[in-house]
């Protein structure tokens, strides 16, 4: 199987890159945390990866972070939960929002994400309750946090996804959630 890429970033068009990896072109999915990370076209990236194979398709998906992969992986594995969901899950909250949404029951912040529904939610509580706690373990930086409250806080105020992430990518590593906002504004007012 295909466990990770490392090449250069072809071209970008989300949720769908290309990885040239000495001369063969690799599409791969990435969920929108890894994809707002990647580096710029023409540069070198390193993705893990998850290999499915379907009757009508064969599907490379890729990601940044072990956390990510692990999850994904343990996100297909439930029913009524394929690869496309679990991308759409991955993508719309981080490996420790999810994990403390299901450590939290916390069925509303699930049903948030495009594609699921109260019923997908609440089998995704029972079926990940006890699975996630090494995400929770990893320790949750205060910049973390900060990014987490500045992104929610520039979607609130009509920014799309990609305005948002670009907006938090020029931020300092170490800046306040106040300030922060401030600065990604007066950065998307340019």
């Amino acid at each position: 199987m295909i466990g990770r890429l490392t090449g250069l970033l072809a071209e970008k068009s989300p949720p769908q890159v290309l990885i040239d990896v000495n001369g063969v072109g690799y599409e791969v999915d990435v969920p929108m945390s890894s994809f707002y990370n990647l580096p710029g076209l023409g540069e070198k990236v390193t993705l893990l990866t998850h290999f499915v194979v379907r009757e009508d398709a064969q599907v490379l998906f890729g990601f940044l972070t072990h956390e990510e992969r692990t999850t994904f992986k343990k996100l297909v594995k439930i029913s009524s939960v394929g690869p496309r969901l679990a991308l759409s899950i991955l993508s719309g909250l981080s490996v420790n929002e999810l994990a403390a949404a299901v450590s939290q029951q916390d069925s509303v912040r699930l049903t948030k994400v495009p594609g699921i529904g109260k019923k997908t939610a609440e089998r995704l509580l029972l079926e990940l309750k006890g699975k996630l706690g090494d995400a929770l373990s990893a320790p949750i930086s205060v910049t973390q946090g900060a990014q987490s409250d500045i992104l929610q806080a520039l979607l609130a105020l009509g920014y799309s996804d990609r305005e948002a992430a670009v907006a938090l990518k020029a931020l300092p590593a170490d800046v306040g959630v106040s300030e922060g906002i401030k600065l990604a504004l007066k950065a998307l007012a340019r």
